[in-house]
């Protein structure tokens, strides 16, 4: 095999690694709320999210092909495939970092970070800086706000609305109506976070000089990222799922249906109207937080909230450092 096609292949396969603890770091996004209220079971729901997050891959091009075109200028030549490798590794070892803590930082900002870190090293290599703050840090702040304030207002519109109904009889009918908040909760995770893998590995793809368009996708290509994701999404990741469905605010049915809904359409709307990568993991957590203010601010255990937040700010540029470092030791190798 020449060079430049063993250099493809271990982009791919760290690509597709980081698609799997994507998958077991980001299951709580679109699972947590639907465990901790009992509306299903455990396996029932990693089973429905993994579908989902199959599913949504499929329609997630718009976000690949931002990711895998205007955030960062390569280096030319193989050494660009070096870059694009230790990116990739240094998100996976912050995913692996935050799962052990239980924290639901964002595997998307990870992966930026990553890219950004390698490329600053590099010769050659250009950051996107404006790209950069208006695909990715605008909508890292902006996301968690609307999350919030959505959810917020969706839950008091919910209270209201049912204002002279029996709780047991609402409980049990949100149980089924959770089912499918959900599953579109899941298939925006999928069209958001497995179409990052995909423009990875377009990108190793284009740059390894294996296809001549940076922004098409091939049919494989899809159905890999969208495999591993749920297969990552399958195994589970129990640490952040109770971090996120009992330690911010004790859920019932509602407000799991609302902070489901609220995010779930937030990431629509981005990776189908604006095509723009956004956090999933930001997203829904800020519904989570807003649909407890509705009862009162001290329902939310801010000091849990806080701890999150430090793990968003500071996941860009960790993930960087460690892609600094990772790719000063793999440079060599891609020489």
């Amino acid at each position: 095999m020449s060079p430049e096609l063993i250099a493809v292949l271990a982009v791919i396969a760290v690509a597709l690694a980081f698609d799997y603890t994507n998958g077991f770091h980001d299951a709580a996004n679109a699972i947590a709320t639907s465990v901790s209220t009992r509306a299903l079971t455990p396996r029932m729901a990693l089973a429905l999210a993994a579908v989902g997050n199959f599913v949504g891959a499929h329609f997630g091009a718009g976000v690949a092909k931002t990711v895998g075109d205007n955030l960062v200028t390569l280096p030319t030549g193989i050494a660009s495939l070096g870059v694009v490798f230790a990116g990739v590794l240094g998100a996976i070892a912050w995913n692996l970092i935050t799962w052990y803590f239980g924290l639901p930082s964002s595997s998307s900002h990870a992966l930026f970070g990553g890219l950004v870190g390698a490329t600053l090293l590099a010769t050659g290599g250009i950051v996107q800086w404006v790209n950069i703050a208006e695909k990715v840090l605008l909508p890292m702040v902006l996301s968690p706000i609307v999350g919030l304030t959505l959810g917020y207002l969706l839950m008091l519109a919910i209270l209201w609305l049912f204002r002279n109904g029996q709780p047991g009889k609402l409980n049990r009918g949100f149980r089924w109506a959770q089912t499918a908040s959900a599953a579109a909760m899941s298939v925006g995770h999928g069209m958001q976070d497995a179409a990052k893998t995909m423009g990875i590995v377009v990108l190793a793809l284009y740059t390894g000089g294996f296809q001549d368009d940076k922004t098409h996708i091939p049919g494989w290509v899809f159905w890999t990222s969208a495999a591993m994701l749920a297969a990552g999404t399958y195994a589970g990741g129990w640490r952040i799922i109770r971090t996120l469905g009992r330690k911010i605010i004790d859920l019932g049915p509602p407000e799991g249906f609302a902070a489901e809904t609220v995010a779930s359409s937030v990431l629509y709307f981005n990776a189908l109207v604006l095509h723009a990568p956004i956090s999933t993991t930001h997203t829904i957590t800020s519904a989570i937080m807003g649909v407890g203010a509705t009862k009162r601010l001290s329902a939310v255990r801010w000091n849990v909230a806080g701890n999150i937040v430090v793990a968003w700010i500071i996941t860009f540029p960790a993930a960087a450092l460690i892609a600094c470092v990772t790719y000063l030791l793999v440079r060599p190798l891609f020489g």
